[in-house]
């Protein structure tokens, strides 16, 4: 099995699985079930998470990924990044495939989205790093001003935190973008930058990471991947991803990340005096 060219597709990998898993022994099966079932995770994880999500030794992973074809877990995961590289295709052409699917239906649509919004919130609860997450609170409750910047498919979560804090009165900034103004100047010392983005990255939003970064503003950044332009030194990266339906995204798991965050800061600061 090891001798057969490994696959060059995301559906050839699916295809490969199917075809491997009933002949494996318990660990490697282990490995092809939750594979086969958090494929989303294979671009963000180390082979230690994802060893650990399979409940088996990394060495069992490292084994599996060469009975895949694979020479080892890098060029697995390379499959991976470069199909989240790609991008997603254009709304016209996501339409078009689900009419050609039959999938259009409200009511098939809305089962479609509920089940994909259970699975994206599942994988963050058992993949976000409480440790990286109370850190992030603990940077934003320290922060005089929260700057929130988020962009395109983002802009509903960045918008809900500004109006999230708001409401705590917590004083926070949008950067909405507007009359391609650049903001960077209203971060000051003291502040705190929520960095927001989602493949295709936006350039605006990845630019106020890096200035802030530069210049040692703390920077909690929310984003998919680990080869998003925002996970550089200086930014602490909280990772979802959102399991895509008709290569549609929605944000549920996004959206729980933000509230948990927007919550939490507010419990951890201290009140007006």
């Amino acid at each position: 099995m090891q001798d057969r060219p490994a696959p060059q597709s995301i559906e050839g990998f699916h295809q490969r699985l199917r075809e491997l898993s009933d002949g494996l022994p318990k660990r490697l099966k282990q490995c092809a079930e939750y594979l086969a079932a958090n494929s989303d995770r294979i671009a963000l994880s180390t082979v230690a998470e994802l060893a650990a999500g399979a409940e088996v030794q990394p060495s069992a992973m490292m084994r599996f990924c060469q009975i895949m074809g694979f020479s080892g877990f890098s060029e697995m995961q390379r499959l991976f990044r470069e199909s989240v590289a790609q991008g997603f295709p254009d709304y016209a052409s996501r339409l078009a495939n689900l009419r050609e699917r039959g999938a259009g239906s409200p009511s098939a649509l809305l089962a479609e989205f509920v089940d994909a919004g259970r699975m994206s919130l599942e994988n963050l609860a058992n993949t976000v790093d409480s440790r990286v997450l109370d850190e992030a609170v603990a940077r934003l409750a320290q922060a005089q001003t929260l700057h929130v910047i988020g962009l395109r498919r983002a802009f509903p979560v960045a918008s809900y935190l500004a109006y999230a804090f708001e409401k705590m009165e917590i004083p926070a900034m949008l950067h909405d973008g507007v009359g391609r103004l650049n903001q960077a100047h209203a971060v000051r010392p003291g502040d705190a930058l929520i960095a927001i983005t989602f493949a295709p990255y936006t350039e605006d939003t990845v630019a106020l990471a890096r200035n802030c970064a530069t210049r040692g503003i703390p920077v909690v950044a929310i984003t998919d991947t680990v080869i998003s332009p925002v996970q550089i030194e200086g930014v602490l990266p909280l990772s979802v991803s959102e399991v895509d339906f008709g290569a549609f995204r929605a944000l549920s798991a996004t959206l729980s990340l933000a509230i948990t965050l927007a919550v939490a800061v507010g419990a951890q600061r201290k009140p007006k005096s």
